[in-house]
């Protein structure tokens, strides 16, 4: 018998709509330092590589260069300001819970490898009630390398009780497919997440336009290899 397939999703513009909160904390932060804040469709797209590489891209969109100690600083403002307002408009993607409900009684095992502070990553699950679906919850800091080393996603894994050989990555980015492509493992896209450019080029082994469709897509995978 196979073990069971560990399903390892990322978070921010895959399983939620994180946007909303975190372009404003960028705002909030970049208007503290005399800055112009970013429009939300660009903000939306600074998504996805931490919030180090979020501020410094708000601050590049200034046409400005701060020293390190000033970014350090500004990173810690965002962080501070972001955990108390993790879940005032973030929300999970359509069909979300449905999704992981059927996922689990279907036998998997899901986690959560984000570019996100774990302990962030644990307050926003918690607030919109999904942490109890995951078997483990692994960001940025929890093995000390970020997505797209292959590292976390192999540990996740581990972390979870799965085998990488029968595991599954579903993220909405270049910065998610690369992790999975270097960790060996096959990758689901959603085309609704935060990305610049169409998910479908970035050539995942498959792309899906609704959550609720994962459940047909991972079947169909499996099925074929």
């Amino acid at each position: 018998m196979h073990p069971p397939l560990t399903i390892v999703f990322d978070l921010d513009g895959t399983l939620v709509d994180t946007a909303p909160d975190l372009v404003a904390t960028l705002n909030v932060v970049l208007s503290s330092e005399g800055l112009e804040p970013v429009a939300y469709a660009d903000g939306r797209l600074m998504v996805g590589g931490g919030v180090r590489v979020m501020v410094e891209r708000g601050i590049k969109a200034n046409g400005r260069q701060l020293p390190a100690a000033e970014v350090d600083r500004l990173e810690r403002n965002f962080i501070g300001y972001y955990a108390e307002h993790i879940a005032v408009h973030s929300r999970p993607f359509e069909g979300v819970e449905a999704t992981l409900e059927q996922l689990t009684a279907n036998g998997h095992c899901l986690a959560v490898c984000t570019n996100k502070l774990e302990g962030l990553s644990l307050r926003l699950l918690d607030a919109l009630k999904l942490r109890p679906r995951f078997r483990a919850i692994c960001g940025a800091d929890t093995f000390g390398v970020s997505k797209p080393d292959p590292a976390i996603l192999n540990r996740t894994i581990e972390r979870a009780g799965g085998d990488k050989t029968r595991a599954i990555m579903i993220g909405d980015s270049l910065t998610d497919i690369a992790t999975a492509r270097a960790a060996s493992i096959p990758v689901i896209a959603v085309d609704f997440g935060y990305t610049d450019v169409p998910v479908v080029e970035l050539k995942p082994d498959r792309v899906v336009s609704a959550f609720s469709d994962l459940p047909e897509a991972i079947s169909r995978m499996l099925s074929t290899g």
